[in-house]
C-alpha cells in the first residue's frame, strides 16, 4: 500500500532489463553478421583485383611487343603475321587443310 514492490516496478515502463538485454543481443548479432559478409565481400574483390592485375600484366607484355614492332622500320613481318593469324589470309601458294570430322 505504502510502496511499490520490485516485480511491480520491474514491469513498469517501455525499457525494463529484459528488453534492453533482448534489443542489446540483437545489435551484437547484427554487428557480427555485417562485419562477416564486408569480410566476404573483401574477399571477393580482392579477387577481382587479382584478376585485373594479370590482365593489365597480360596487356602490358602484349603492348611492348608491339611498341618493338612500331619502333622498328619494317612493319612487314607484324602485317603478315596479322593477316595470317588473325584475318584468317592464306599465301598465295598455300593450302589449308581443315578437319570437317569434328563437326
Amino acid at each position: 500500500m505504502f510502496g511499490k514492490t520490485k516485480n511491480e516496478e520491474n514491469k513498469k515502463g517501455l525499457f525494463n532489463r529484459s528488453l534492453v538485454k533482448l534489443l542489446a543481443a540483437a545489435f551484437v548479432l547484427s554487428s557480427f553478421a555485417i562485419i562477416i559478409v564486408n569480410n566476404r565481400d573483401c574477399a571477393e574483390k580482392q579477387k577481382e583485383l587479382d584478376a585485373l592485375e594479370e590482365r593489365i600484366s597480360a596487356y602490358e607484355l602484349e603492348n611492348a611487343d608491339i611498341q618493338r614492332i612500331l619502333d622498328s622500320d619494317d612493319l612487314s613481318p607484324y602485317m603478315e603475321r596479322i593477316a595470317v593469324e588473325e584475318r584468317g589470309y592464306a599465301y598465295p601458294d598455300e593450302r589449308r587443310f581443315y578437319d570437317k570430322s569434328r563437326d
